[in-house]
């Protein structure tokens, strides 16, 4: 009782602290009554319901119906999942270099990262970590990933399962040091930059390669931004005044709050605005990664070629709670040069609903080009549709390309040798090995009809179709992996890179082989060609 009175009193508290703030968007009254509705049922269901209730339990359900009402992008982050994202960002914090990954209640090592400590403990791709120093990982319920993290020059001891074997490693901790992203000087004098993310040293770093690309006799520049999922809006910013003028206008935020609408614009100097630049996107390429492209496209500074990026053009912001707990917020919408909002999807009532095309509005690049908002970005120059089919997703989500390589032989390959390799008919053997079973979703959509014929005692009438469905489904498998084998021997093929590389043997790959680079180094090597796309 002690307990459940306590949390009363500070849900009223919260409440009434938000009066404390004015708000032109808020009606007050409103406010006050709902939080006194829902603090007197949340007493009540405490002190008077049947069985025992867990007041923590209740109080997340509870936050969890209301935000799935909002977009995907505002969420609550209790106490431990707070902690656990400092932890993972303190730069007093660190690691042994490694990725990983519970599948089927096994923490396994996804990647390694070259010269960590992991590395050079011998710890690989593959290994299933059974135990963090005295924690067993089979009785740990929490992120156990956490327990690898510790002080700079700190021990870590992992009892790690391979081939069937058990094996003890210890390991130094080391913080992670700054490695800047990767970059190439490609032989036709492009440079080639790959940005991951947009943390707080992104624009330093992609600086720093810049400077080191021009001194190599790099005439022109790649920016890769395939896969990266965001961040930091103000290294969006930075990453854009490398090629355009102080005081340019990069984007707008607009909000029914006032003080979320504001004008950014670069800062500095710029490096270079004339040299011929290049951005790759594709299907992952989202928020700050659209802000890049989506204002260098607008401002006619670079050519954007792939595929159509994510569509996010939403802000968030993290704003503290009591006890620990926080939120991240979306509170303003963003908008390029041009004025267009590259946001694909609404959100009505917590659902979302992709805008078609015939509700774009069509906006002007500085030179006078057709842009569109509402569906990300559209590459200037658009390649074959790089989406992921749902049954390749299902193999990745599964784990199978993932075994199918550990399998493979150790011996080491170059980079050609690799590429030349058919691992699809392999591959396909294999899932017949282990039984994988991929379940459509008219499948699923059948056996609900299945389900719901029988208990309205229909089934014995329809039983008989709905098995031929079923045979016909069955057999479409080989199908689906036939339509998909380019897209899967790609992933075959990094998977086996990655394994024997590390990450930089990847970036190498495409840089050697990807249709998307081939198309970039082409276009900059056409100087024409390049200044034509950046005209009506």
């Amino acid at each position: 009782m002690k307990k459940t009175f306590i949390i009363f009193s500070l849900i009223s508290i919260l409440g009434l602290s938000l009066f404390s703030f004015k708000s032109i968007k808020n009606d007050f009254f409103e406010i006050a009554k709902q939080i006194e509705i829902f603090t007197n049922l949340y007493k009540e269901i405490n002190m008077n319901y049947v069985d025992e209730v867990n007041p923590a339990e209740l109080m997340d359900t509870a936050i969890t119906a209301m935000l799935a009402d909002l977009d995907p992008y505002t969420v609550y982050y209790n106490e431990q999942e707070v902690q656990n994202g400092k932890l993972n960002y303190a730069a007093n914090f660190s690691g042994i270099g490694i990725q990983v990954d519970v599948f089927s209640d096994q923490l396994l090592v996804k990647s390694v990262k070259k010269n960590s400590p992991a590395n050079q403990s011998g710890l690989q791709i593959g290994d299933e970590i059974i135990q963090i120093n005295q924690v067993r990982i089979d009785q740990y319920q929490d992120d156990a990933g956490t327990l690898l993290k510790g002080k700079p020059g700190s021990k870590v001891k992992l009892t790690i399962k391979r081939n069937n074997s058990t094996k003890t490693l210890q390991i130094t901790r080391e913080r992670d040091k700054k490695i800047a992203v990767p970059f190439y000087k490609l032989v036709d004098q492009s440079g080639y930059i790959v940005l991951s993310q947009f943390s707080r040293s992104a624009s330093d770093e992609v600086i720093e390669a810049f400077a080191d690309l021009k001194e190599q006799g790099a005439t022109s520049i790649i920016l890769d931004l395939r896969n990266n999922p965001g961040g930091l809006l103000s290294e969006a910013i930075n990453i854009v005044n490398i090629f355009v003028e102080k005081g340019t206008t990069i984007v707008t935020t607009k909000s029914i709050i006032e003080k979320y609408n504001r004008t950014y614009v670069t800062q500095n100097r710029a490096l270079d605005t004339q040299i011929p630049v290049a951005v790759l996107i594709n299907s992952s390429s989202a928020s700050a990664s659209e802000i890049v492209s989506g204002s260098l496209q607008d401002l006619d500074r670079g050519v954007i070629i792939g595929h159509r990026s994510f569509g996010k053009g939403l802000v968030q912001r993290p704003k503290p709670l009591n006890y620990g707990t926080q939120a991240k917020i979306t509170i303003s919408r963003y908008y390029t040069p041009s004025g267009r909002s590259i946001q694909a999807l609404d959100y009505i009532d917590g659902e979302a609903v992709r805008k078609t095309e015939d509700t774009y509005q069509k906006f002007t690049t500085k030179n006078g080009r057709d842009v569109f908002s509402g569906g990300g970005v559209m590459p200037d120059v658009l390649l074959n549709q790089d989406q992921q089919s749902a049954f390749v997703k299902d193999l990745v989500n599964k784990n199978q390309i993932f075994n199918f390589i550990l399998k493979q032989s150790k011996a080491e390959m170059s980079l050609d040798e690799i590429a030349q390799m058919n691992l699809v008919k392999d591959f396909k053997s294999y899932l017949n090995d282990v039984d994988f079973n991929y379940q459509t979703k008219t499948e699923v959509q059948l056996q609900q009809l299945k389900t719901s014929a029988e208990n309205e005692a229909i089934l014995q009438e329809i039983n008989r179709q709905i098995e031929d469905l079923e045979d016909q489904l069955a057999s479409i498998e080989d199908d689906l992996l036939q339509q998909s084998a380019e897209a899967i021997e790609l992933l075959l093929h990094q998977e086996l890179v990655k394994h024997q590389y590390f990450e930089e043997g990847v970036y190498q790959y495409h840089v050697k082989y990807g249709e998307t680079v081939k198309t970039a180094v082409d276009l900059l090597n056409n100087t024409k060609k390049y200044q034509s796309t950046l005209k009506p």
